[in-house]
């Protein structure tokens, strides 16, 4: 009689409470796509509204110093995967359909993130842009994701029609699909079904929701842009449609949070929110104060907005100055998944930050970016910054001169002093040769 009393109350609490919290918390990663710095409201950014970004900063910790690896999208995306600087990944520039312009190859020797979340035990599912290789065995499903229901290649040429140089690259899993609707609605439903699945089982879950939006083409739903022009009389109409867009994007997150409180998973699940790179200038982004945008070294095509929340875990409304890059990423979240071995990269784990912020951060890491890209600009050849300290050392063009700015007295970067600290110049044009040297021992063309 007893048993049966235990019994009966189990299911009563499951059915009032939903099943009981894994040990380990779901992770949810949430990727944009040439989001700008300041393209988000909770920047006080006045002519944009991002009630669900803003949720889960209000809700966790907002990162004011967030680097992307790269200024454009495959690197970052590769080094999110591998923990690793995008030339050592084997991922210097962009992924794309044809080989006379494609400028990476994802290392097939290296284990990426979800991989070694499987070894730990996790259900593991990419929904949305891939753009990590087209043909196997570089796909999602070969490379680690249980499942995958997204788009294979970089940019889409039209949201609603989901082509790229006339070829459908979206799937489900291998097989290729013709889904119809907006991709921006079409990720975030499919990430809402996907959580609701995950209810049915004891495994934590790694989502990797990686959207396209924003990136041009900007193309958000009429009744959005409609709302945005009614609501900011006069706006430019480029910024309008980008911050439609934007705003069209965060109703999806909304809906993708939602689920998770509906199916009783939102207290044992860690969001993280980020973009790929800066925002798009010609598109009209907000990249704040920063110096220029996507494509560019400088500050405003590599920092990022980010903010992640775990409920009750990590400090609501929480501010932190540490100096971090996409790569990061890898290691803290797979130290928070339970890992031993978490932080064999270039990386580095931060989880200590996420818990415990430390007000008082001194940049004593080095950090290195890359991006290498063909046409008449580049031809072929890379484009390098390195920053150390509060010093930064850039070639913004294969074909321009060095440039160095103390990133501390000059955001801006407006002052060039590479003629007068020529002891830092010499300093960080060493470790930047140094860095350019280990990634060249790296294959980025197949075979």
């Amino acid at each position: 009689m007893e048993n049966r009393i235990l019994l009966l109350f189990f299911f009563i609490s499951i059915f009032i409470f939903g099943q009981p919290e894994n040990n380990r918390p779901n992770i949810l990663l949430i990727v944009s796509d040439d989001q700008g710095y300041h393209d988000v409201s909770y920047y006080g950014t006045r002519d944009i509204i991002t009630p669900n970004i803003d949720g889960i900063r209000k809700s966790g910790i907002r990162f004011d110093e967030f680097y992307a690896n790269s200024p454009v999208c495959s690197p970052t995306r590769a080094s999110l995967m591998t923990g690793l600087y995008p030339d050592h990944a084997g991922v210097p520039g962009v992924i794309r359909t044809h080989s006379n312009n494609n400028w990476g190859y994802l290392r097939e020797d290296i284990p990426i993130l979800p991989s070694k979340l499987n070894e730990l035990d996790y259900n593991t599912a990419l929904i949305g842009k891939w753009h990590l290789g087209l043909n196997s065995p570089n796909t999602p499903n070969e490379r680690g994701f249980d499942f995958f229901h997204g788009w294979l290649g970089d940019m889409m040429d039209d949201y609603w029609i989901h082509l790229r140089h006339g070829i459908n690259y979206m799937r489900i899993n291998g097989n290729i699909i013709k889904p119809v609707g907006h991709a921006t609605d079409l990720f975030s439903d499919w990430s809402v079904d996907y959580i609701k699945s995950q209810q049915k089982t004891d495994k934590p879950f790694f989502l990797y929701l990686a959207y396209n939006a924003p990136h041009f083409p900007v193309q958000p739903p009429k009744e959005y842009l409609d709302k945005v022009l009614n609501r900011e009389k006069g706006m430019d109409i480029t910024r309008a449609n980008l911050v439609a867009f934007i705003e069209h994007m965060d109703n999806g997150i909304g809906k993708v949070i939602k689920s998770l409180k509906d199916t009783n998973q939102y207290n044992n699940t860690i969001i993280i929110f980020t973009s790929d790179n800066g925002g798009h200038n010609p598109s009209k982004a907000n990249n704040g104060p920063l110096r220029d945008g996507k494509q560019s070294l400088y500050e405003g095509g590599l920092k990022v907005p980010t903010v992640i929340c775990w409920k009750d875990k990590i400090k609501e409304n929480t501010i932190s100055n540490k100096t971090l890059m996409s790569m990061d990423l890898f290691s803290t979240i797979l130290e928070i998944a339970g890992s031993k071995n978490y932080n064999k990269t270039d990386g580095i784990s931060f989880a200590d930050e996420l818990f415990n912020p430390n007000d008082n951060h001194i940049n004593k890491r080095t950090l290195y970016f890359t991006r290498r890209e063909g046409g008449i600009r580049y031809g072929g050849k890379t484009i390098n910054a390195l920053r150390k300290g509060n010093w930064k050392l850039i070639q913004n063009s294969p074909y321009g001169s060095y440039e160095l700015y103390n990133l501390i007295d000059d955001p801006m970067e407006k002052n060039n002093l590479i003629e007068i600290e020529t002891a830092v110049y010499k300093e960080l044009n060493s470790l930047l040769m140094n860095r350019i040297q280990i990634g060249g021992k790296i294959p980025w063309q197949k075979n």
